[in-house]
């Protein structure tokens, strides 16, 4: 009996051990799982990724206009109409305003601008209301240069491509190399990238895959061909001969 005691005591002893094991096991793992939320709410912040606020939350995805050099503002004060005023953004950023000093406003957009005129107006007015419209501003446009009918810069007034803006600035002349177009796009004050485009294959295969959209500021060029640059110096003879081969 002694013997057979110390066998069950010993067996007992095990599966409390082991039932340890497996509880420490356990609650292990639940601590893991509780802990890697909290790291995660460490690193990711609500609304922000990377460290930066989310467009969605700050309105960088779709932000206001922000005003430039030569935008034309009209100014309204609900109670005081003598002080009314049309305004233009200096090559400074400042605009000059009635009675008050300049207020800069390169940059501003309408609601930060018509904050800072209340503020400058705060002396001069009691609580004064007032109504900044943006007039007249700068428009998107892009240059068409080369041989082209009507080189110069046209408005982008909308979704517009390649070969549409070859037909706007009046289409090739006969002495362009429209096999060879090139786009210039401005990516950074100091960087422009360059596209070569093969006008002549698009039109002719009928695939407009490759027919880039413009955006505000591209340059578009179309060079000269070879035979017109040659022909130039060519005398009147050798010109004829070559556009009437059979009389010789």
């Amino acid at each position: 009996m002694t013997r057979k005691t110390a066998i069950f005591g010993l067996v007992l002893l095990c599966c409390i051990g082991q039932q340890k094991l497996v509880v420490a096991a356990i609650q292990e793992q639940q601590s893991e799982t509780t802990v890697e939320p909290a790291k995660t709410a460490e690193t990711t912040k609500s609304g922000a990724a990377g460290g930066e606020r989310s467009p969605a939350l700050t309105g960088v995805r779709r932000p206001l206009y922000r005003l430039r050099t030569s935008d034309v503002l009209e100014i309204d004060f609900a109670f005081s109409p003598q002080m009314d005023q049309a305004v233009t953004v200096q090559p400074d950023g400042f605009i000059p305003l009635k009675g008050v000093e300049p207020v800069y406003a390169q940059g501003a957009t309408l609601p930060e601008l018509q904050q800072a005129i209340v503020q400058a107006y705060a002396g001069v007015l009691h609580d004064p209301v007032t109504t900044v419209v943006l007039k007249d501003f700068d428009k998107p446009f892009f240059i068409a240069a080369g041989e082209l009918g009507h080189p110069g810069k046209y408005e982008l007034r909308s979704d517009t491509t390649v070969t549409a803006a070859v037909a706007i600035a009046g289409g090739f002349t006969p002495r362009s190399k429209h096999s060879q177009v090139v786009l210039f796009r401005r990516i950074s004050g100091d960087t422009v990238e360059s596209h070569l485009l093969n006008v002549k294959k698009m039109l002719k295969t009928g695939s407009l895959a490759e027919d880039v959209h413009l955006q505000p500021g591209d340059l578009l060029f179309v060079p000269q061909n070879a035979v017109s640059k040659v022909r130039q110096f060519l005398p009147a003879s050798v010109l004829s001969l070559y556009a009437s081969p059979t009389e010789f």
